[in-house]
């Protein structure tokens, strides 16, 4: 059969009868033919695995629209995505492949007529899963996923990994997430319900709210429960606790519209902030739960809380190369409502072993379905070792902050890195922020152009850190701390080579020619690079990062945004650079902030 089969395939394609239009991938075409043999056959069992799962979007194709596809494995790459109909039509597709774990394998259809389809994946000459594609018009509604599961999970994943996948070197800004949202070429749910539902969705989350706005979203979409609990914010000696979940089912009943959503949305975001993601490590009552610092255990999704409030969320690994040292990306959305994605290292990642806070890497306590039908979250004693879902462990209360940076770095460069690759990562890292604090700064002169004559209050003592309404939104205190720790640990990599050398890849020289080496470097790269911000009369300034880092004490006192953006990028009175400097703080607030200095000097965020 699958010679005739095969020469008429080419046969077709020459006349162009095929019912797909589409890129065929002909090379190694024999050989995925024998893969898919079963399922042409119209009486074979088309079923999905436990380790690999095919999802289609939008949930109801009709004819010639485009349609999404989606592969997802817990095991093993896809390697192959395969469309068959129409007789015995077979077509390899062009894919895009992601991720592992978990591995994902995305293509797109156009121009299917009505019928019933098969996609296949497929894996070393074997087809390892096959779901039906149904085209029509007025075909019944199919049913959605109702259950957490470890392939809802891992589908999950794929979908944030795609939702920022942009080539690894590229910057990734956005004003709000609904510009991510709504394009349809990186989320794989766009209008996955048909409504136009992803037309104008307003969504404005700050750093804690991000997770759970992602978690909500795909749950509305998919069809699962939600659960989210209103917690208090710790004290100087405990971290927060939260009280009993609330669990919404409605998105598992039907499908809910937009407007619905949106007031789901705006409820949680009420009831949720960072509280509900530094609580304590080995606390039952939570919405997330501590998991192993492995490779295996922290897909992209994975949250992490850093001890004093910031939030970010895993988006995907890039795995190190002999050229190519690897990277582990995350996103983060801040008070003013920007979301970026950016370089997990020492200083956009903070860890810390401190007893108001559970610091570290957590998935979302899942929700299951009792033989009742009512609805419950999983204990961590449940969670220990379970088949489903990512295992409850204990192990990052264990680490001290040098083991855990140790250990990630490990996870993110196995093979070990040069003393070079690092710092040019580390100057990378640095240089991302930079360009991510320039944007925060704009946004205050957009807010001071709309409001001329206003000065935002400024709260007392540890409240800089963790407050709302306008303070929160424009003043940069955390933002401006985690880039003073970036630039010690920038400048502390040579003394750091003899410390550590068993942390670095000395190719046979000793640890005091590399450091010499590394200090040459930083003297011609803080030269070479530079950054441009925004003076408060619309020009741009250009500073190097060799007068950024002379800069440094500026930067402890640089976090008002009643300040003039030069004063805030650290120019000096009577400098033509600060000549266009058009407002200043208060003398009380200044007061206040001469008075906290020594927390940024000292890089130690006080307790609440």
């Amino acid at each position: 059969m699958s010679t005739d089969f095969l020469k008429s395939i080419f046969r077709e394609i020459k006349k162009g009868n095929l019912p797909v239009i589409y890129v065929f991938f002909l090379t190694g075409y024999l050989f995925w033919f024998s893969a898919f043999a079963n399922a042409m056959d119209e009486d074979y069992a088309c079923e999905e695995t436990s380790g690999t799962r095919i999802w289609i979007s939008p949930l109801n194709p009709e004819p010639d629209e485009k349609i999404r596809i989606m592969a997802v494995s817990t095991d093993d790459p896809v390697e192959k995505l395969a469309l068959i109909g129409g007789g015995e039509h077979l077509v390899i597709l062009q894919t895009r492949q992601r991720g592992g774990p978990p591995w994902s394998l995305t293509a797109e259809l156009e121009g299917l007529t009505e019928g019933r389809y098969r996609i296949a994946a497929g894996r070393n000459e074997e087809m390892i899963a096959c779901r039906f594609l149904v085209i029509s018009e007025s075909a019944t509604p199919q049913e959605r996923q109702q259950h957490w599961n470890l392939a809802i999970e891992a589908f999950y994943s794929a979908w944030i990994e795609k939702l920022f996948g942009v080539p690894h070197n590229d910057k990734l800004n956005f004003s709000s997430m609904e510009p991510i949202f709504s394009d349809p070429e990186r989320n794989f749910l766009y209008n996955y319900l048909r409504q136009n539902e992803d037309q104008r969705l307003i969504l404005t989350p700050d750093c804690a709210d991000l997770p759970y706005v992602l978690r909500a979203y795909f749950a509305w979409k998919v069809g699962l429960p939600v659960a989210y609990r209103a917690c208090g914010r710790g004290t100087a000696s405990a971290p927060p606790h939260c009280g009993a979940p609330v669990i919404m089912t409605e998105f598992t009943r039907r499908i809910t519209s937009q407007a619905e959503f949106s007031r789901f949305n705006r409820l949680l975001a009420n009831t949720v902030h960072s509280g509900a993601i530094r609580t304590g490590l080995a606390d039952e009552s939570t919405d997330l739960y501590p998991v192993p610092l492995t490779r295996d255990a922290l897909w992209p999704g994975t949250v992490f809380a850093d001890p004093y409030g910031h939030i970010l969320v895993l988006a995907e690994w890039v795995q190190q190369t002999d050229d190519q040292p690897g990277m582990l990306l995350a996103v983060d959305a801040q008070p003013d409502n920007t979301v970026a994605r950016k370089r997990v290292w020492e200083g956009t990642l903070l860890f810390a072993n401190i007893r108001n806070a559970g610091a570290g890497f957590k998935a979302f306590r899942p929700v299951i379905q009792t033989a009742q039908n009512t609805w419950r979250v999983l204990s961590n004693a449940e969670l220990h070792d379970h088949a489903d879902f990512v295992s409850y462990s204990l192990e990052q209360d264990q680490l001290s902050t040098d083991d855990f940076y140790a250990k990630l770095g490990n996870l993110i460069n196995p093979q070990g890195q040069g003393a070079l690759q690092v710092y040019d990562a580390l100057l990378a890292g640095l240089i991302e922020q930079l360009e991510t604090r320039v944007i925060s700064v704009n946004n205050v002169e957009t807010y001071f152009l709309q409001n001329p004559h206003r000065v935002i209050p400024m709260p007392s003592g540890a409240s800089i850190f963790q407050t709302a309404g306008p303070w929160e939104d424009y003043a940069t205190p955390s933002r401006d701390m985690r880039l003073i720790i970036a630039f010690n640990v920038l400048l502390d990599l040579p003394d750091k080579i003899t410390r550590h050398p068993e942390l670095f890849i000395l190719h046979g020289k000793k640890p005091e020619e590399i450091k010499a080496e590394i200090e040459r470097h930083h003297e011609k790269q803080i030269q070479e690079y530079s950054m441009h911000y925004i003076r408060s009369d619309g020009s741009p300034w250009k500073l190097s990062i060799a007068e950024i880092l002379a800069r440094q004490p500026a930067f402890e006192m640089a976090y008002n945004p009643n300040d003039c953006a030069e004063k805030r990028w650290g120019a000096q009175p009577g400098t033509a650079e600060y000549q266009t400097c058009l407002r200043q703080a208060p003398e009380t607030q200044q007061s206040k902030m001469v008075q906290y200095r020594p927390w940024f000097r000292e890089m130690r965020r006080p307790m609440q």
